[in-house]
């Protein structure tokens, strides 16, 4: 069986999967019921300075769903936490004297202010805590005081106050980056010359989920109004892990430790995560929709797959994935992929060949020897993906590389070697 112990930063916790700085991690009671589950550690919700936090007594969640009402996507605008400050700090001791062998993070959100944090940074280490988290990325509630985003969509200001908080700690310091941003390498770039020891990411994504349809007022409100919150979920998986493989790839913050956050659901989700970059990852929408006990599922799921892949430790599925990426134009022009149906699982109903009629390039016919059915015209596919996307069976189209010959749609030279396209069924134009 493979090892799932972590060493992230030189913190060991059992498993790779850490509670994020959220609702589920506010309390000693939450985070205890989250260690007997079989959590390897969680990001204590964010502290910070001012005693008169206040969230509002109303709605702070809302979902956005799938057909099937399953929660694809989540908002809150929910602040840091509102508790006091000496009772979140004599709860985080005592868990960690009671659970010495789990990962136990502080997370912080500060003032511009290096007085305010060499007041706080001793006292909170004085916990027992592994690390910090810099919460630089809230983008709601906080931001507005200076906060949060408001930091994180700075360089400068992020450098500024990780130097002050590497300045008055002496356990290890995560920056936790916005999403709310067009280049994630300009903050990661910052927190690395502030000194961080790694990143986290992705924060929530700025967002306002719908309107009240009998109202035409947003939704949800307080009293009648709302307001921008944060957006997490399985939905911005795809955004974070784009943020995380660049950072992972680019020369200047390739030695970057990441720990990912963002949409992590199912072992799979974790598996995408970290081979494009992060060494640990971090969880919050999944727990609060699905409750603590899906921590087995996460790892049962993971260890079957390291040993599927006869890796003995996490350590080694860690940016395995980052080498198979490259800018656009450092792409192979010459490679051609053709779209191959199998006609056996085909269950007829027609969502390839309309997408691809009436929005892609005609490569589909839904009659094969006169009666229906669908197969592809080759000479038409340029091999998009477009009907592997919307095919409700799975592995029933497939992409198939041409690898020798001619390209019959473009009469364009195939140099790929992968596979043998001239003898494949679905070639026009094969031997024989």
């Amino acid at each position: 069986m493979t090892d799932l112990t972590s060493d992230f930063l030189g913190i060991r916790s059992p498993n790779p999967f850490w509670l994020a700085s959220a609702p589920p991690t506010d309390k000693a009671y939450n985070v205890i019921r989250a260690f007997e589950a079989g959590w390897g550690g969680v990001v204590w919700k964010t502290l910070g300075e001012d005693p008169h936090v206040v969230n509002v007594n109303g709605p702070r969640y809302s979902a956005m769903y799938s057909n099937e009402r399953r929660v694809i996507g989540f908002n809150n605008i929910e602040l840091i936490t509102d508790r006091p400050l000496q009772t979140n700090l004599d709860e985080m001791r005592q868990v960690k004297k009671d659970w010495p062998d789990r990962a136990l993070i502080a997370s912080v959100m500060l003032p511009l202010d290096e007085e305010t944090w060499k007041k706080h940074i001793p006292i909170i280490e004085d916990t027992g805590a592994d690390a910090f988290e810099l919460n630089f990325g809230c983008p709601h509630g906080m931001s507005e005081r200076g906060m949060g985003a408001a930091v994180g969509q700075v360089p400068e200001y992020i450098q500024m106050a990780t130097e002050w908080c590497k300045k008055y700690a002496s356990i290890p310091v995560i920056v936790k980056l916005t999403p709310n941003i067009t280049n994630i390498l300009h903050p990661a770039k910052a927190a690395k010359d502030g000194g961080a020891d790694a990143v986290s990411l992705i924060n929530t994504i700025n967002s306002i989920m719908r309107v009240d349809y009998d109202t035409l007022t947003m939704y949800p409100t307080t009293d009648g109004f709302g307001s921008h919150g944060g957006y997490c979920g399985e939905a911005v998986k795809p955004i974070a892990l784009n943020m995380i493989a660049e950072i992972a790839r680019n020369s200047e913050t390739s030695d970057l430790p990441i720990s990912g956050i963002g949409g992590i659901t199912n072992w799979k989700d974790a598996v995408d995560h970290m081979a494009l970059g992060a060494g640990n990852v971090q969880v919050c929408t999944a727990a609060m929709v699905y409750g603590f006990r899906i921590i087995e599922d996460l790892c049962s799921g993971l260890s079957d797959f390291l040993d599927s892949k006869k890796m003995e430790t996490v350590s080694e599925l860690s940016r395995r994935a980052v080498p198979s990426i490259k800018d656009w134009k450092n792409l192979n022009l010459n490679h051609v992929d053709k779209a191959v149906i199998d006609e056996d699982l085909c269950i007829k109903c027609g969502r390839c060949y309309i997408a691809c009629e009436d929005t892609s390039h005609q490569a589909i016919s839904d009659m094969i020897d006169g009666k229906r059915g669908y197969r592809v015209k080759d000479e038409e596919c340029v091999g998009c993906n477009l009907c592997v996307s919307v095919c409700p069976v799975e592995n029933c189209i497939t992409m198939e590389p041409l690898t020798t010959g001619v390209d019959p749609r473009t009469g364009r030279a195939i140099t790929s070697q992968k596979s043998d396209w001239t003898t494949h069924p679905n070639n026009p134009m094969r031997s024989g």
